[in-house]
């Protein structure tokens, strides 16, 4: 018989593929991957395993998708830099993140799957790898273009050394964040001031006006 869920989520127009989709990122979230059965993505999903097998092949090849998915749904979902482009650097990188960080609010499932995977049983895994490196380098990249203005305005390599590694802390934070959100229930966007704090603290410590 098929749950009410996998029932709602066909009614709202959803295809098969994306109704087994919602339903292994919530399972995945209650479970981890490891602990999601066939039988799991068949109940909560009302769909036949079968049609599990005919879309994804088996259970690794829902988690690639899974993960693509989410790569696509990260990427519309939070801004680039360059939208804030018409404020002064420090109050663009400002900007920038609290849309960022209000966006991973409505959405805080996204971070929690990524990080779960990326320490997961499977995270050598060549196709996982792949979609992840995908992921993280587009937020790597969105640091990158948030704190140049700031710190690397010009063509110095010291200072571009300098965004590397604080876009690496910020990204790494954000990974964070996703545990204090889910452990602590402490927003993303309550962590924009600290940090913008840190940035203008580093900033007028380099002379950077």
């Amino acid at each position: 018989m098929a749950r009410e869920s996998g029932t709602a989520s066909a009614g709202a127009g959803l295809s098969s593929r994306e109704v087994i989709l919602n339903a292994a990122r919530s399972l995945i979230g209650e479970k981890g991957y490891d602990g999601m059965a066939i039988s799991d993505l068949s109940s909560q999903s009302g769909l036949p395993p079968s049609s599990i097998y005919y879309h994804f092949g088996n259970k690794f090849g829902v988690l690639a998708a899974l993960l693509e998915r989410t790569f696509e749904e990260l990427h519309a979902l939070f801004p680039n830099p360059s939208s804030f482009d018409d404020l002064a650097p420090l109050e663009r990188l400002e900007a920038w993140f609290s849309a960022a960080c209000n966006s991973l609010d409505r959405r805080p499932d996204y971070l929690r799957l990524l990080v779960a995977i990326s320490v997961g049983p499977h995270k050598d895994a060549e196709a996982v790898q792949q979609i992840v490196r995908r992921i993280r380098d587009f937020a790597h990249q969105s640091w990158v273009d948030a704190l140049t203005p700031i710190f690397a305005p010009g063509d110095g390599e010291d200072a571009k050394h300098l965004v590397e590694e604080l876009a690496v802390l910020g990204r790494a934070m954000t990974d964070g964040l996703s545990v204090t959100n889910s452990f602590d229930n402490l927003s993303y966007s309550s962590q924009v001031g600290p940090f913008v704090s840190l940035i203008r603290g580093l900033a007028a410590q380099r002379g950077v006006a």
